[in-house]
């Protein structure tokens, strides 16, 4: 009883208490599930947000980044995101193609990625590098470039995710592309004999090597920073591959409801700055795409860091994702 009255006189003075915040709109966000997970970054971007604009963010998250571009395509105009955050280079040619975004304004100068940023429509928010991350408890000689994953031991296996639903599953489809050209549905069929099981996002994926039951896993050269920094170990490490590692640069972008939103245009500038970016290094486990206040933990200058760069093009990619996809499925099928 005390507590319903308790309840109900917070009810009734709140709105008239000196500096309540006042909610002055609200602002839908569409992203992934890790991203929004406790742990994840999510949480404290609203909050920080939230203080800033007295308004209410709503996050609405699905399994991973390309599942993200698939339910953007099916809601179309009817879409309730004013944002979409969590889609990556690989997917603004497409994204755009759906004609739901508009331009961001002038926050190009606000980034700093690989290769410098001059998309009107997309802002990046972090980047990191593709790898096979594994347990070296359990993997004594992990392989040393994606030849060695590809032709190595069918016993020693590894968890990968499915480049339908998830971005890090097609920059693996990427990846072998860029290293193997056309022979890479030869790749495919040898590597297949590794692969314990493909998820249909990241966080499945990497559950899978932490709870022992793969010894690897497909995700990024900052994962063991999680590892070293949280948890004090050093046991899961990220292989560094003599023929490089793929990129992956994350975006956002507004959509041309959110345009309509002045919450929406504000988010975007809040995203570059230090109070969003100084949450990416030690929850997104990336690298940050815009200033922060404080530098990274020394343990991210012990990662892998990739000796050469792969990327293609967004238009590439829009080019020719359904072919490579196509062909990894009719491997992976058989």
């Amino acid at each position: 009883m005390r507590g319903t009255i308790s309840l109900l006189l917070a009810a009734l003075f709140a709105p008239f208490s000196a500096g309540a915040a006042v909610a002055e709109g609200s602002l839908t966000i569409y992203t992934y599930e890790s991203f929004t997970a406790d742990w994840g970054p999510g949480p404290i971007v609203q909050k920080a947000f939230e203080a800033e604009c007295s308004c209410n963010v709503r996050f609405v998250s699905v399994t991973d980044g390309v599942a993200l571009l698939n339910r953007l395509k099916l809601e179309g105009q009817s879409t309730k995101a004013d944002i979409v955050l969590g889609l990556d280079t690989n997917l603004t040619t497409d994204a755009k193609a759906t004609g739901l975004f508009t331009p961001h304004g002038d926050l190009t100068n606000e980034v700093d990625v690989p290769g410098g940023w001059s998309d009107d429509i997309f802002v990046p928010y972090d980047y990191g590098y593709f790898a096979v991350v594994y347990d070296s408890e359990k993997l004594k000689d992990p392989p040393k470039s994606m030849a060695e994953l590809v032709d190595g031991d069918p016993s020693e296996k590894i968890a990968i995710e499915d480049p339908r639903t998830s971005t890090p599953g097609l920059g693996l489809v990427l990846w072998i592309r860029k290293i193997y050209g056309d022979k890479a549905t030869d790749a495919w069929a040898k590597l297949k004999g590794r692969v314990l099981t493909v998820t249909p996002g990241w966080s499945e994926a990497y559950g899978l090597l932490t709870k022992g039951e793969a010894p690897m896993v497909l995700s990024y050269t900052t994962s063991p920073a999680y590892h070293m920094i949280e948890e004090k170990t050093d046991r899961y490490k990220a292989a560094s591959f003599a023929e490089g590692h793929y990129m992956q640069i994350e975006v956002a972008g507004m959509t041309k409801k959110g345009a309509e939103n002045p919450l929406a245009g504000k988010f975007l500038d809040f995203m570059t700055g230090s109070k969003f970016q100084d949450a990416i290094p030690e929850t997104n486990w990336m690298y940050p795409a815009g200033r922060t206040d404080k530098p990274l933990d020394p343990a991210f200058g012990q990662l892998v860091k990739p000796a050469k760069s792969l990327i293609y093009s967004s238009d590439e990619v829009a080019k020719n994702r359904k072919a490579w996809v196509d062909e990894w499925l009719s491997v992976m099928s058989r």
